[in-house]
């Protein structure tokens, strides 16, 4: 099965830059990915110790953005590697890091080589990024690896018949910090018991959310004095259960509404706003007038109804001015996105119906935070709930913020394991 592995990897790098003309995605990724060896050339200290850290995508980096906070940069050089353009392409600029580089695909020659021209001291993976080849080269040069904020479900392919000869590159990683009991328990039917239930790091990310400034020029005249629903990385099909309530909202004039689609694109922007009823104001527009705002355009701002955040990296601030929060990803089949970013400052969340594969929201839910609908009439119920009702609202968002304090601390395991190895790898 490694021999078929191997081979697929190779056909795929070598249909990817044909596969890129049709998709904007992986055309980034293969461009990306063309340019990694010359970052890596230019940019890696050979007199100084490195620590690799990958995270597949976006979500993933959130997730290790605590223990990037703590490690020593005077000491170490940091090389952040990702997989998705999702990642790359919104942080490779990143100030937590000295290097950031799409990783080479998993192939034989290629981990050889990054590896041994990163040399890192330590390797920190995040989630489920287990690759083969890498975790190979990783346990032959005896490189101490970490897996952070793991997950291991018993649909995963190291239980399946074509997926098991992989258990055994595992051994790459000298520990296992994961999520949950579950990953616990389905990590150790795989053999291995170097491991610890230690949380979700990105608990500790949200928690420190509402320690920011997060006031964001606009919102205040936007909202004024109203309740406002912040609908955050959304996707065509939570508008559409969202559109039969914001059609009558509009009429009642009751509620602001700020919108964060999970893509920013023109065309994307464009879709969304045909989806809506309303002619809303986007952001990058305030934005681009900002020094020419007249009475006229003020008066315009406080009038609209919704708001549409046009442009990436806001919308960790929006949820502060949030009534109630809809999480998008969950209506349609591209995952959930992140709750705790809303539920941190202790708002009620609200969220599509597949969330199967996400079990903070079903822990959520169960706490009584966190309402799944799967239609617009269930969306029309739980919104007039909740915003006629202000004990529910507050006792529902009072849960939320409970739940992210109350599971903190998964970034201190992993920072004190660090302390072990080496007092030098993390900062005070």
């Amino acid at each position: 099965m490694k021999l078929l592995y191997d081979s697929l990897i190779t056909i795929t790098k070598a249909l990817l830059p044909i596969a890129g003309v049709f998709n904007k995605k992986l055309q980034l990724g293969a461009k990306g990915r063309a340019h990694s060896w010359d970052i890596l050339d230019q940019s890696i200290k050979k007199t100084m110790p490195k620590i690799w850290v990958h995270a597949a995508s976006l979500g993933e980096f959130e997730q290790v953005v605590p223990v990037l906070e703590k490690l020593n940069r005077e000491n170490y050089q940091i090389v952040l590697t990702f997989f998705s353009p999702s990642g790359y392409e919104n942080k490779k600029n990143t100030t937590l890091v000295d290097t950031v580089c799409y990783l080479p695909l998993d192939t034989t020659a290629n981990a050889s080589k990054f590896v041994e021209i990163v040399e890192p001291s330590l390797a920190i993976m995040v989630k489920y990024e287990f690759w083969p080849n890498y975790l190979k080269e990783l346990k032959k040069r005896d490189i101490k690896t970490i897996l952070v904020s793991g997950v291991f479900r018993e649909n995963m392919s190291f239980n399946k018949w074509y997926g098991s000869w992989m258990t055994k590159y595992l051994k790459a990683i000298n520990h296992f910090f994961l999520q949950n009991e579950d990953s616990y328990r389905n990590l150790n039917r795989l053999g291995y018991l170097n491991a610890r239930v230690s949380g979700d790091t990105r608990f500790d990310r949200a928690s420190h959310l509402i320690e920011r400034d997060n006031q964001l020029d606009f919102l205040d005249r936007f909202i004024g004095d109203k309740k406002c629903l912040v609908v955050g990385s959304s996707w065509p099909e939570d508008i559409q259960v969202l559109q039969k309530w914001l059609r009558e909202n509009y009429e009642s004039g009751d509620c602001k509404v700020v919108i964060a689609p999970h893509e920013t694109g023109s065309d994307k922007i464009k879709q969304l706003v045909g989806q809506l009823d309303d002619e809303p104001i986007l952001w990058s527009s305030l934005k681009r007038n900002q020094k020419t705002l007249t009475p006229k355009s003020v008066t315009a701002l406080q009038q609209s109804n919704i708001l549409v955040i046009d442009t990436i990296g806001l919308l960790t601030k929006v949820y502060s001015y949030a009534t109630i929060a809809y999480v998008g990803g969950a209506m349609g089949t591209s995952g959930l996105h992140n709750i705790l970013e809303a539920a941190t400052y202790g708002v009620p969340v609200i969220i599509g119906k597949n969330y199967k594969k996400f079990p903070e929201a079903g822990k959520l839910e169960d706490l009584g935070g966190l309402f799944s609908v799967s239609t617009p009439d269930e969306l029309m119920e739980i919104m007039d709930q909740l915003l006629t009702d202000d004990f529910l609202r507050d006792k529902t968002g009072m849960i939320c913020g409970h739940w992210i304090n109350s599971n903190t601390g998964a970034t201190r395991e992993v920072l004190n394991y660090l302390k072990q190895i080496d007092e030098k790898l993390v900062i005070s």
